[in-house]
């Protein structure tokens, strides 16, 4: 079975059989993670880092908040809102210092979007290399849903843990648990205790024609582990990189960006990386990239290498101060790509932005997540800036420790 046809075996059934984006398919297989997985199309998701005279420059500008274009120019950012999907992102304010900050009175610093990249291409690279029997990764996934008995929107959420086997013919392990859905803002959770507290709650899906059905239903509470464990795709295929790739392939991945991006467009083919819409190669390579980047057992130098990469990509969007759902503000790469709930639907339902936020002195990938530029599709009921769909990185590292059957 192909990559492709594995990820639609995963689906689950409360989404019906209408393909979908690669943006949707990250929030469905949220819910998949608890079946044995074969070398996944879709990383251990969105899923989750990026010189200049570079430390120093970097050091310089942490307390300022700006938003960069691909050209260089730059705004500054609006505080973010709270670290929760459901939360709206921040919208570019005045380019005018503002007057009630604590580092107004502080010179200010305008940084390219490439020289916020590259800098932080530089903090990622400066990394220590470790390895180990299993690369360990850890995360929690949120999702926004509708409820279909009332006016109120739940956030889904879900811990995603992963161990991948550093040698050949052993298992890839997964553990899976439901955190519990509950309302996504005060005003949310006003309209569910007006519908009676309900601790299960059945929350509308898009159903065949473009319609919507209920019948997934969602717990207040937490669940209990699930654990599975699989044999490798082949012996030694862990990751899915454009194509099944071995631990090999990723630790020989090269440094250079250039010989980085030939090396993945290698598999590029017009299509997305988990479905068979259309896509672009930035957005291909961005999407692929950024699964390099948070997840993935690569060298600390070709982590490096995939900012540097990012950086010439034109139609990305750079931005500083931004919040991920655990708390943590780091900056932002993204780029914005149609979501359509119907793979036959006539131009774009929607526009989403796929945006990775990260630590920019250390190049480590904080979060993944979609925000709603234009509501439709899956998400014509968010206003824009909604966080829509979330990965939050806990753990990502190399460890000596078995997962426990």
């Amino acid at each position: 079975m192909n990559p492709i046809d594995q990820l639609r075996a995963a689906r689950p059934e409360h989404l019906g059989d209408t393909p979908v984006d690669s943006r949707t398919r990250a929030a469905e297989l949220s819910r998949a993670m608890a079946q044995p997985r074969r070398a996944p199309a879709r990383r251990r998701v969105v899923r989750p880092g990026w010189g200049l005279g570079l430390a120093g420059a970097a050091a310089a500008v942490t307390a300022v908040a700006v938003t960069i274009s691909a050209t260089g120019g730059t705004v500054q950012d609006a505080p973010s809102a709270q670290a929760d999907p459901g939360r709206t992102a921040s919208s570019p304010a005045s380019s005018g210092p503002a007057s009630s900050s604590p580092t107004a009175s502080a010179p200010r610093v305008e940084l390219s979007s490439r020289s916020i990249l590259l800098a932080a291409a530089h903090g990622a690279a400066r990394q220590p290399e470790t390895t180990g029997a299993y690369w360990y990764t850890a995360s929690v996934t949120r999702m926004l849903s509708e409820a279909a008995d009332g006016d109120y929107t739940v956030v889904e959420r879900t811990r995603n843990e992963g161990w991948t086997p550093s040698a050949t013919g052993g298992d890839q392990w997964s553990r899976t648990r439901s955190l519990g859905a509950r309302p996504a803002s005060p005003e949310d959770e006003a309209a569910w205790r007006r519908a009676g507290s309900p601790t299960e709650i059945e929350v509308e899906v898009p159903g065949k024609g473009g319609g919507k059905r209920g019948g997934y239903v969602l717990s207040t509470e937490p669940g209990e582990a699930e654990g599975s464990h699989t044999p490798l795709v082949d012996g030694d295929k862990v990751f899915w990189l454009g194509r099944n790739v071995t631990m090999k392939d990723l630790r020989g991945l090269p440094d250079d960006p250039a010989d980085l991006k030939a090396w993945l467009l290698r598999s590029y083919g017009g299509t997305g990386t988990e479905s068979d819409d259309p896509m672009s190669s930035d957005a291909w390579l961005f999407a692929v990239s950024v699964g390099l980047i948070t997840d993935m057992p690569v060298t600390s130098q070709v982590r490096g290498a995939a900012f540097r990469m990012l950086a010439d990509l034109k139609t990305i969007k750079v931005s500083r101060g931004v919040t991920d759902a655990e708390g943590r503000t780091g900056s932002a790469v993204a780029i914005e790509g149609p979501a359509r709930a119907k793979a036959d639907a006539k131009g774009a339902d929607g526009v989403l932005l796929d945006r990775l936020i990260f630590d920019e002195a250390t190049g480590r990938a904080l979060a993944r997540e979609n925000v709603v530029v234009r509501p439709g599709g899956l998400q014509a009921g968010f206003e824009p800036g909604t966080v829509w769909h979330s990965q939050t990185v806990l753990e990502a590292g190399w460890t000596d420790e078995k997962p426990a059957s």
